[in-house]
């Protein structure tokens, strides 16, 4: 993308090649110590700070690659995908770097103690957590959002002006609502607060992003009816903008004391999971894919449609099944008999938990079918001797 927006190759093909590989690296070992249990636990962490140090070279080297192609640019300004992944970028190298923070106490057995001690240890571990969904999750997806959604419809995106104040806007608010995530705990009262008076104000800036998505497609509506990839994105956007409804009404304290710990809090990752950042990326790669191998489209419009309702019927199951789960748990948890006794155990309310984790293995089974689907075409389009139509130079040059 940044090519295309930027009008130049990346500036070093050999460092974009070490950040992929690079990367792949890094899921590997975490997949391998994980499991294992050599990983960090804040307090005490084995073979950690090596793959930390991995990830930051990894990192610096995408960072390299991405700025250092913008600043080649041959295009008079930046385009605002580009800001929104440069905010990604260097805002989650600065979170990676403070939340990893360890004291290395053995070379031989690569043992490290954290840097910090107690609640400034989990303010710093929201700080991190809350801005790794902010600035990974959404601000690096957003870039991906400002790309794909004008091209697919073919219609220029509806406000530039409005995607710059949501860009600013967005970046400004985010950094100060890691602390919703730890109301009536050991955090100072007035840091909660301000936590969640500023995933209240958050509510803006999405909904500015949400919107100038949706306006994209005023008088491309009909698109609709006949585009599976299009679904996909404008889709996303609708989750994205629930997601970020529902973010900030749940940081505030008294809908926080009923849904902490329970499984609303786990609907509402995957609406912005799922929803969100998956259906916007399933769209990307399906817009990508036949450009790069020279096709028309892809293997199978219709391959493409049935996935697109397996994964959005799979992700309003999950989603749904958690909400509803979520509000049994919080009101079974803090339900009490007139001596002041629990009226319900936690295992009663696990029972009655039961048949939502039920549907939540029925929606993600619909969307890793999708998902295999999904493989399947991607391979029928790009193999040697694929069926998909070829595209003509001029739409190749598009």
């Amino acid at each position: 993308m940044v090519q295309r927006t930027c009008q130049v190759r990346l500036i070093s093909d050999k460092l974009a090649a070490f950040t992929f590989w690079g990367w792949q690296l890094v899921i590997v070992a975490a997949a391998i110590t994980l499991p294992l249990g050599i990983t960090s636990s804040k307090e005490y962490a084995e073979l950690e700070w090596p793959i930390d140090i991995l990830i930051t070279i990894v990192w610096v080297a995408y960072a390299i690659v991405f700025l250092g192609t913008v600043k080649i640019r041959k295009t008079s300004h930046i385009y605002v995908g580009n800001w929104f992944y440069m905010a990604f970028i260097i805002t989650v190298a600065v979170l990676h770097i403070v939340n990893s923070a360890a004291v290395p106490v053995s070379l031989s057995g690569f043992k490290s103690y954290s840097v910090y001690p107690g609640a400034i240890d989990a303010m710093v571990q929201w700080w991190y957590g809350h801005n790794a969904v902010g600035f990974f999750l959404t601000a690096g997806f957003l870039g991906m959002m400002y790309y794909f959604v004008p091209k697919q419809a073919e219609r220029p995106i509806y406000s530039y002006r409005l995607s710059i104040v949501h860009f600013w806007a967005l970046i400004a608010t985010y950094m100060w609502a890691g602390g919703h995530h730890l109301h009536y705990t050991a955090l100072p009262d007035w840091t909660q607060s301000v936590a969640m008076v500023m995933s209240l104000i958050l509510l803006a800036p999405s909904w500015g992003g949400m919107i100038n998505g949706m306006m994209t497609l005023s008088g491309a509506w009909h698109k609709l009816r006949t585009d599976p990839v299009l679904r996909f994105l404008v889709v996303s956007l609708s989750f994205y903008g629930m997601s970020t409804f529902e973010g900030p009404m749940m940081s505030i304290k008294t809908v926080n004391a009923l849904s902490h710990y329970t499984d609303w809090t786990v609907g509402h990752v995957h609406a912005g999971a799922l929803g969100w950042v998956a259906m916007i990326s399933i769209g990307a790669v399906y817009h990508m894919i036949p450009r790069l191998w020279g096709k028309a489209q892809m293997y199978s419009v219709g391959l493409i449609n049935t996935h697109f309702w397996l994964a959005t019927i799979g992700t309003v199951l999950y989603i749904c099944a958690m909400w509803v789960n979520g509000i049994l748990q919080g009101l079974m948890w803090r339900a009490v008999n007139e001596d002041g006794t629990l009226t319900y155990s936690f295992v009663e309310a696990l029972e009655a938990s039961h048949p939502g984790y039920f549907v939540r293995a029925l929606g993600g089974a619909f969307f890793l079918t999708g998902m295999f689907l999904m493989a399947y075409n991607v391979w029928q389009t790009v193999r040697k001797d694929s069926k998909a139509p070829a595209a003509d130079a001029s739409a190749q040059a598009a």
